[in-house]
């Protein structure tokens, strides 16, 4: 997510060529993720700001996005892991990662992009009245989660945090991954993997992780941040380093996009009729069926991606730079549009696509006039 990726070196020598499927599809997860935050506006669940009608419909629509939204990320930033090790010592791998990932979270945290979201949280919930100014040195009063205010985590930047700290526990093992991928018996490994259906396997590991935290609800399996478990995400990221260590992943995950893409949708449909039905028999294994489905989403969007965007566009350069500022911004101007429409009395449909289009106009123009051009904004916001 916050650099570009290209494909895996099959020596040190080898030119490496740019993968632009990847750079297709984290354009993709990230418009995926501002469509998902627009929406967190009208579900059923609590969030920051709320509309004043609520939709079960957008509910469910939501959670079919967290089976993989957040995983697709994680794997992605684990694949541009590998690409920057080929090519940075580990310190300066840790210098990168520190530039990128905590400038911008430290930055965002203290200054107006995440505190004037807990602003509106609190204004809108009747916590607090006044305006920002007012608002801001309390900011720093207790823990956010804690029955404070300062959010510790960054809000919808935890991501950045917890990449971070993925990065820094993987390191040793990433290493020795980059080191020793060209050895007969990590090769042997990869064939195996490459055999028909066997890529399926490795959403086995997954099944047992979420099996493990899942009895830990309130603790280490929390599902605070994007619906999975810290330890199931750490796992996403290894399992995608391991994907970007040898070529031949890229062409067997796009030879099994349909047979993926299939159970993929199948087992969301079944866990939809759980949902509406109240099955309980299916409901005691929804942790095993959402990790199931979860790789299996993953699996198609990659094939998907693998077969129809290896092709560099004008626009690509562009939108690839901007993921990272634009995800910074987007949850902050979404929350400040939704706290000015959120008791406007519009259809659920014509408030949805206001919201969204104003704030993605919004976003892009910051971006364009206030970041992309000034080199310290360009600092602050993890860009080159």
């Amino acid at each position: 997510m916050v650099q570009s990726i290209t494909s895996d070196r099959t020596s040190a020598s080898e030119k490496t060529e740019r993968r632009y499927d990847i750079d297709w599809i984290r354009i993709f997860g990230m418009v995926t993720i501002f469509f998902y935050h627009c929406g967190r506006f009208f579900n059923l669940e609590d969030w920051h700001v709320k509309n004043n009608a609520l939709s079960s419909g957008i509910s469910i629509i939501l959670e079919i996005l967290e089976i993989w939204m957040m995983p697709l990320f994680f794997i992605i930033s684990a694949m541009s892991s590998n690409y920057s090790l080929t090519k940075r010592s580990p310190k300066q791998y840790i210098v990168e990662r520190f530039k990128r990932l905590i400038v911008p979270l430290i930055f965002g945290t203290l200054v107006i992009i995440v505190p004037v979201q807990v602003y509106i949280e609190r204004a809108s919930h009747g916590q607090f009245s006044g305006s920002f100014i007012d608002f801001y040195p309390h900011y720093f009063d207790g823990l956010y989660a804690f029955g404070g205010n300062f959010a510790w985590m960054g809000l919808h930047l935890w991501y950045l945090e917890f990449l971070f700290i993925f990065s820094m526990l993987t390191l040793p093992l990433f290493m020795l991954g980059v080191k020793k991928k060209n050895s007969p018996s990590v090769s042997h490994v990869f064939s195996f993997f490459t055999k028909p259906g066997a890529i399926f396997l490795l959403a086995i590991p997954l099944i047992l992780m979420e099996m493990f935290v899942g009895q830990y609800r309130d603790s280490i399996g929390i599902q605070s941040f994007g619906s999975w478990s810290l330890l199931t995400y750490l796992l996403f990221f290894i399992t995608g380093f391991f994907l970007s260590l040898d070529v031949r992943f890229k062409g067997t995950i796009e030879k099994h996009r349909v047979p993926a893409l299939l159970i993929a949708a199948g087992i969301t449909l079944l866990g939809i009729v759980s949902y509406l039905y109240s099955l309980e028999s299916v409901g005691k294994y929804q942790d095993v069926l959402t990790a199931a489905a979860s790789w299996c989403w993953l699996l198609a969007i990659f094939g998907f991606g693998s077969r129809y965007l290896t092709f560099n566009h004008a626009i690509l350069k562009y939108a690839n730079e901007a993921v990272l500022p634009f995800y910074i911004l987007h949850q902050t101007v979404i929350v400040i549009f939704g706290f000015w429409i959120m008791d406007w009395e519009l259809g659920l449909l014509a408030k949805y696509l206001l919201l969204s289009l104003s704030s993605f106009v919004t976003i892009m123009l910051v971006y364009e006039f206030l970041i992309r051009r000034i080199n310290l904004m360009r600092f602050l916001f993890g860009m080159k």
